[in-house]
């Protein structure tokens, strides 16, 4: 039995977590906003923005273990409140690492983003957790992936100046069972496009290389870091078997999860102004995750099987 914290507890990593630490018979307090202080489904839960520092230092109780999930993801929110977005990242991660250091956690995971490497060539080697590309500072996206660069360093700061336990996690893009009918991300529009037999549409040229990892597969990787993870380090959670480009994933759902009922059309806009990252070819390496036991199973395809079986029982 252990005492657990998760911050953003209504998002879909932090549900996710939710739930298995629940299960596990752990006791919880979820951290979440515009819901009232309240106890409910065997866990407490706690309205904050995790930005506001008088919120969050008026958090009480003891915890052992923090699972820091809080961040604004939404594309459009990045393009039309960049401030905030970069406010509720590194300021939220600032005052979530003081309420570690105070409640002396036994451990502390943030998760961050694969977006913290930035535009990288693709050479056709796996990226290693020390190597980082570059990120213009004047796109407004950059908001999100200069935010978690920053929050980054505020975990490697409070670790080496006051020993807080903290480990980074950097999620390559999640998905399969647990996924929300509402997520609007892209591997969401392909699987819509499966399941109404329409074409599926790309508003890019598609060469950004993507790297995946199976929900159930992440949730491992999360608590494999937690309890072995080296404090003040970060590691990759992703399954290198699904690393692909936008245009061959599209081309792969599209000929064998549709059976070929669906095309990949093109209709390309303004990267820019619809918050889209711009192209890498960052092929992210699980090598450090690996070293500590952790394996993932889920394969693309099956993730993406899983997913229309949540949209097919769950109507939006």
């Amino acid at each position: 039995m252990g005492r657990f914290l998760v911050t953003g507890a209504s998002g879909f990593i932090g549900s996710l977590l939710l739930n298995s630490l629940l299960a596990d018979k752990h006791q919880v307090t979820a951290v979440v906003r515009n819901r009232g202080t309240e106890r409910t489904g065997g866990f407490d839960v706690i309205n904050a923005d995790v930005a506001d520092n008088e919120k969050v230092a008026s958090i009480t109780g003891e915890f052992d273990y923090i699972f820091h999930c809080a961040a604004v993801t939404q594309s459009a929110c990045m393009v039309s409140h960049p401030t905030q977005v970069a406010d509720g990242i590194v300021l939220g991660t600032r005052n979530i690492l003081e309420l570690a250091r105070r409640c002396h956690v036994k451990s502390m995971v943030y998760l961050s983003s694969v977006e913290v490497y930035g535009q990288m060539p693709d050479d056709g080697t796996a990226v290693t957790e020390d190597r980082l590309g570059n990120i213009d500072i004047f796109s407004t996206r950059s908001c999100y992936s200069l935010g978690k660069r920053m929050a980054e360093h505020y975990c490697y700061d409070y670790y080496r100046e006051f020993g807080v336990p903290v480990k980074i996690a950097r999620l390559a893009q999640t998905f399969g069972k647990g996924v929300r009918p509402t997520d609007n991300r892209v591997f969401m529009q392909f699987a819509r496009a499966v399941l109404e037999e329409k074409d599926i549409i790309l508003k890019t040229e598609g060469l950004s290389m993507g790297n995946y990892c199976e929900s159930r597969d992440a949730v491992r990787g999360l608590m494999t870091i937690l309890l072995k993870g080296k404090d003040g380090e970060a590691y990759n959670i992703v399954n290198e078997s699904n690393t692909m480009r936008i245009r061959e994933m599209a081309e792969l759902v599209a000929g064998t999860i549709s059976c070929g009922r669906s095309k990949v059309v093109y209709e390309h806009q303004n990267v820019e102004a619809y918050g889209y990252a711009p192209n890498t070819g960052l092929r992210l390496s699980s090598a450090r995750l690996q070293k500590l036991g952790w394996r993932p199973s889920g394969s693309l395809e099956q993730m993406y099987r899983d997913v229309i079986e949540e949209l097919k029982r769950k109507p939006e």
